[in-house]
């Protein structure tokens, strides 16, 4: 037996997943964290460091990492890539100015070798806020269609009303689990 194989079955009995939730500094993570979390959303203020949340979710455990992404802090991302199974990338759909910053940061990441073949969610957040863009004009922008690297799918949400926040999760819980846990 391999070494990966070996990997796959130990993480088939622990049914665990390590999830890095990225993007740019106001996009709304720590806001998706608590929602997903059901904890209060009134008082969040920018994200220093680090969240971790530990949820259950249709059998499986998902640490969930929420890592500031202010300019300052986005050199430490690469500290959080050890052994992520998924990325989610959050975007302020409502923020047109940045989303070619937003573009340079996710292409980045794409190239890192310790990220390569983790399952990538984009969540197109603020939905809610007048000007958003849609789901298809930011797939559009961002140029996914050109990805080929990682399996990736984009849900437009609202970290306010929770709209998609869910589907998006089992997507990414879905796609991660087609890849790493045998079905007995």
């Amino acid at each position: 037996m391999g070494l990966l194989t070996v990997l796959k079955k130990l993480k088939q009995k622990e049914k665990e997943m390590r999830i890095l939730m990225l993007g740019l500094d106001n996009a709304g993570k720590t806001t998706v964290l608590k929602r997903i979390n059901g904890e209060p959303i009134d008082t969040i203020s920018p994200t220093l460091g680090f969240n971790i949340k530990t949820l259950e979710h249709r059998g499986y455990k998902l640490n969930i990492w929420d890592v500031g992404g202010q300019k300052s802090l986005r050199s430490y991302w690469r500290n959080y890539f050890e052994s992520t199974d998924g990325l989610v990338w959050v975007i302020d759909s409502a923020d047109r100015r940045r989303l070619e910053d937003c573009k340079i940061e996710l292409y980045k990441l794409l190239q890192e070798e310790r990220l390569e073949g983790a399952s990538l969610l984009i969540l197109a957040n603020k939905q809610d806020l007048p000007g958003a863009l849609s789901a298809s004009d930011i797939a559009e922008i961002l140029e996914l269609p050109s990805i080929k690297t990682h399996h990736w799918q984009i849900y437009k949400c609202s970290a306010i009303t929770g709209e998609n926040l869910v589907e998006g999760i089992n997507w990414i819980v879905d796609d991660i689990s087609a890849r790493i846990f045998y079905i007995d």
